[in-house]
């Protein structure tokens, strides 16, 4: 396939008004089924936009991807929350039996109390760590004033980094898979990176002399 085939078929493939809600319908749904590809959705959509024209209506704006993007990141978090905050003793057996999950609501916990989501923000990048944060915020009761704010930045700052990616990635190497595939190469290095400072221990504080 030449230059010219894989840019056209790119196109192709996010061309049209469906591209929004698609991308919607699949951030929404991957707080709870973090095996949709949303990001590499957005990111394919983006690079499309990069190379948008007024002879190319169909091709992807970046503004409306990126609203899409955020709100729906923003409103999937907002449903988690709320359903594992209503989920009753079955969901919190359940966060019992998950290590994962048990942690997580933990850390949050502290970090919340301490006036700080970092923790939410980084938990947006890592695998599934969007999941693990919003459900264990929910059954862990914390109050939606500590929660959402954060929730609302993380959403922004993943839209953001995810169509600012496809978009820079489309400008410098064209709107081709390869081109997706870079950029979401980049997104996953900072999952991965996310998920190690999330994991790494915090530092025991410093003895009184």
């Amino acid at each position: 396939m030449n230059l010219l085939d894989s840019l056209g078929s790119l196109r192709s493939l996010t061309a049209g008004p469906w591209i929004y809600p698609v991308v919607t319908a699949s951030i929404l749904l991957d707080v709870f089924l973090p095996v949709l590809p949303s990001g590499f959705l957005v990111i394919t959509a983006a690079t499309a936009a990069a190379t948008a024209t007024a002879a190319s209506p169909d091709v992807p704006s970046v503004l409306p991807l990126l609203l899409c993007a955020a709100s729906a990141s923003v409103l999937g978090d907002f449903l988690a929350y709320r359903l594992a905050r209503r989920g009753g003793a079955r969901l919190d057996r359940a966060i019992a039996r998950s290590r994962r999950l048990s942690l997580a609501q933990e850390r949050l916990g502290t970090a919340l109390a301490r006036g700080g989501g970092l923790l939410v923000v980084l938990a947006r990048f890592a695998p599934a760590g969007r999941s693990v944060v919003s459900l264990g915020a929910g059954a862990a009761k914390r109050r939606s004033k500590d929660f959402l704010p954060w929730s609302a930045l993380a959403g922004v700052t993943w839209a953001s980094y995810s169509v600012g990616l496809g978009w820079l990635g489309g400008q410098w190497l064209g709107a081709t898979w390869f081109s997706a595939g870079v950029s979401t190469l980049a997104l996953f290095l900072a999952g991965g990176l996310a998920a190690y400072l999330i994991r790494r221990p915090a530092a025991a504080p410093a003895p009184v002399s």
